[in-house]
Formats: structure tokens, sequence, C-alpha cells
């Protein structure tokens, strides 16, 4: 039994992380209709920023969380104003190779600014704790803490706050909400901003038990589109129930399998699903 509750502590873990990611990508997608393939870069800027705040500014754990925060929802919005605003109107494929064009500037900017070099953050939680006799270092059950602690204020801004209302009308009708009174500039540029929010507290949260550096977060956007795909594209309910999905799937194939393959599963879960259900666990957008 210690053994399962272990797996299930690591699939807490990877999910929580997961479903930060994938939340911040499918509300980008629900506003604009557009994968950010850019968004594993913002991950790795953010943990980048909250590394170089804590090693060489000696600044706590928890400011640096913040300061990636801050620095991701600047870059957010710049890449929202200067890369997917100029391109509302354009054909699907222009926004893509601007997201992916984007992406390699960040990852080649990072390894110029920062080398290729593998860096580990700090954590002022260096403690082992024992929960039903499985073993979890202080960090895990932070970040399981954290994540959904977040996505639960995330859910309560969307469906109790007028704000949140309003990204919610714009992602289901867009001609609907501006007939409304709703700014679809403003709501683009917000929805951009928490989803860099978003990332930045995963990327602070989960690097002191990774590693930091360029390329980063290239596997972690993969997985959380599967996320996205597997629980319906542009539903925050199924960002968070696909990022469980995918965490605990991970974790236990990871012990019962081999660590191998435990990055494949996401992979054969999306196709064993969408075999099944093709528009998702939540349907075609919904929220």
């Amino acid at each position: 039994m210690e053994i399962v509750f272990q797996q299930v502590l690591n699939g807490l873990t990877l999910g929580g992380i997961y479903g930060l990611v994938a939340l911040g990508l499918t509300l980008v997608y629900g506003i604009l209709e557009v994968p950010n393939f850019a968004h594993g870069t913002f991950y790795m800027v953010g943990a980048f920023v909250a590394y170089l705040l804590m090693t060489r500014l000696g600044i706590n754990y928890w400011v640096a969380m913040l300061g990636a925060a801050a620095a991701l929802v600047v870059l957010s919005v710049l890449a929202e104003r200067l890369v997917f605003y100029p391109l509302r109107d354009a054909s699907l494929l222009h926004p893509m190779v601007a997201a992916i064009g984007l992406l390699l500037f960040l990852q080649a900017g990072a390894q110029a600014m920062w080398g290729a070099d593998f860096h580990r953050m700090p954590t002022p939680y260096e403690g082992i704790v024992h929960v039903f006799g499985a073993t979890a270092s202080i960090q895990r059950l932070l970040i399981i803490v954290a994540a959904f602690v977040l996505m639960l204020a995330l859910h309560l801004f969307l469906t109790r706050t007028r704000t949140g209302s309003s990204i919610i009308a714009l992602a289901q009708d867009r001609e609907g909400a501006s007939l409304v009174g709703i700014d679809p500039a403003r709501v683009s540029m917000l929805t951009f901003a928490i989803s860099g929010v978003l990332v930045a507290v995963a990327a602070t949260l989960f690097a002191p038990i990774a590693l930091v550096y360029p390329t980063m977060g290239d596997l972690v956007v993969l997985k959380a589109f599967v996320i996205i795909i597997l629980g319906g594209m542009g539903s925050v309910h199924g960002a968070i129930v696909g990022g469980l999905i995918i965490g605990f799937a991970e974790a236990f194939a990871a012990f019962y399998l081999s660590t191998d393959y435990k990055d494949v599963v996401a992979f054969l879960l999306l196709v064993a699903i969408l075999s099944v259900r093709p528009q998702g666990l939540f349907g075609q957008g919904g929220h």
C-alpha cells in the first residue's frame, strides 16, 4: 500500500506541474484558437529568471517566484502585442509559424546569454517527510499544494468574477462577446498575462527537483499539448483532469514498467482515448 501511495504522490506532483502549464496553453488557445508553440520556452525563461534571482542576487525563493511571474507577464504581453495580435486576421498557418519562430528565438537567446549547461536551482525546503508510509521531499509536497491552490484560484477567478467571465465569453463566442461590450484586445492581453504567471509558477516550483537549461520546456510543452487535446481543446477542466491523468500514468509507468518508457505513456494514452472519444474528455472547447 505504501508503494501505491508513493506513486500517487509522484503522480500528483507531475500532474500539478503539467496541469499549470496546460492551463496557460488552453486559455490562450481558447481566445486565439492558435496553439502557442513558444509556451515551453516561456516555461524555460521563468525557470531561468527565478534561478538567476536566487543564485546571483540572493533573493528569497518566493520573491524569486514573484519576479519570474512578473517577467513572464511582460514577456507574454509583448508576445501577444508584437507577434500574435498583428496576425489575428491571418490564416492559422501564419501565427503557428510565428510561434515557432518565437520559440527558436527565445531558446537561442537563452543559450547565448546563459549557456547550454545544466543548472540546479536551490530550494529552502530540503527536508524529507513520511506520509502514510511513503517518502516525499518538502519541495514535492509544496508543488502539490501550491499547484492545486493556484488551479482553484484560477477556477474561482474565471467563474466568480466579471473579468474571468469575459475571458470565458470571448473563448466561447468572440463575435457575441464583442457585441456586448467586451474588448477582445484587452482580454487577449490579460489571458496571455495569466498564462505567463501560471507557467512561471510551474517552472519555479519544479526546477528545484529538476534542472534548468535552454531546452527544458520542449518535452513539458509537448505533454501540455497532449493534455489539452486529451481534455478537449480550450477546456479548463479538461486541462486539469488531463494533467492528473498524464501525471498518474507516468508515475505508475515509471515504477511498474521502466523510467525509459514513462514519456511514451502520455502519447499512448492520447491515441487510446481519442480513438474512443475524438473530441477529448470534455468535448469541444467546453469550460
